[in-house]
């Protein structure tokens, strides 16, 4: 990375002798991310010069993809770096970034980025006002915290957020990682975030209690079963968009869909008294909902289709175990 004449790395603190642009960076936060991210930005030739990291697992993480980086507190380590990585849950990241500066530590000059998806560079206002570089770069990636996700890196984007004249520096850290830097506005954080979550997140839960359902019935592989399946609806919908979709909702099977919410209910009412999730029923009727209105905005369906699917997945159709317990008694 080659940083403008002003910025820390060409004389500052630690860096790199000898390497114009190199920058000693501290780590707060060993977690799966900042462990990945700090070993990418070593390999880039930056050094790390410090990591927190309070519990066993974090240590450990740090041990194995930072090694020989010391393990320090974290006023130490903002003493210590010209580039601050702030890797932490996103709801300690405020308090995190305010308690700091009003120790003083946050230093004019300073780059100070965090990986949440959630904020901009809003929430490091109190880096700003002591004279610092706000940055946000949040990768676009499930992390393992293990070394395979530097090999994942290279198919990854990260969200970054900076002020016009900072927003070079943010995308060439990125690129250095060997990552693809995506503008995102400060404004449309949360709804990032929340696309990134729906998807990912969601994706886990439903596979989940797909799997579940199958181990319910006696199917030994689950994953065995719906590896291919998966694969194949995500390749083909992150192709050619909804109109990769397929199914009884999509056919306006309405019939279908209905023994699908009959058989998930009795599912759950078989399975109520010795601990079955009742979730999996609300979210296939939800899902079902929102398939049914976007395959009819888009002519796959008929609205008649839809009104017929919406009369079965009502929610007078899910499972009742209060009133099922009531018969046992």
């Amino acid at each position: 990375m080659s940083v403008e004449p002003g910025i820390p790395g060409e004389a500052g603190r630690p860096g790199r002798p000898g390497k114009p642009g190199r920058l000693g960076i501290g780590i707060i936060g060993a977690g799966k991310v900042g462990a990945v991210l700090g070993a990418a930005l070593r390999a880039a030739g930056h050094a790390v010069v410090g990591v927190s990291a309070v519990s066993e697992a974090s240590r450990d993480r740090a041990e194995n993809l930072l090694p020989g980086v010391p393990v320090l507190e974290i006023p130490d380590i903002v003493e210590r770096s010209e580039l601050v990585l702030l890797a932490v849950p996103d709801d300690v990241l405020p308090e995190l970034v305010r308690g700091l500066a009003a120790t003083g530590g946050w230093q004019a000059g300073q780059l100070v980025a965090h990986t949440s998806g959630r904020y901009g560079t809003a929430v490091l206002a109190p880096v700003r006002d002591c004279g610092g570089i706000a940055l946000a770069l949040h990768p676009a990636m499930t992390f393992t915290g293990m070394s395979i996700d530097l090999a994942r890196l290279p198919d990854c984007t990260f969200g970054v957020t900076a002020a016009p004249a900072m927003l070079p520096i943010a995308q060439a850290l990125v690129v250095e990682m060997g990552a693809e830097p995506v503008v995102i506005a400060e404004a449309d954080r949360v709804l990032y975030h929340a696309a990134l979550a729906h998807s990912a997140n969601h994706l886990v839960t439903l596979v989940a209690q797909s799997c579940q359902l199958l181990g319910d019935i006696g199917v030994e592989d689950p994953a065995r079963m719906l590896g291919p399946l998966l694969k194949a609806a995500l390749d083909n919908a992150l192709a050619s968009g909804e109109a990769a979709l397929t199914g009884p909702v999509a056919r306006g099977d309405t019939e279908t869909v209905a023994a699908h919410v009959v058989a998930l209910r009795e599912h759950h009412l078989d399975s109520h008294s010795s601990g079955g999730a009742g979730d999996i029923g609300a979210a296939y009727t939800a899902m079902a909902a929102a398939t049914s209105t976007r395959a009819a905005a888009r002519g796959a369906i008929t609205t008649s289709q839809q009104r017929e699917i919406g009369e079965v997945l009502r929610p007078d159709a899910l499972p009742n175990p209060t009133a099922r317990d009531e018969d046992n008694d």
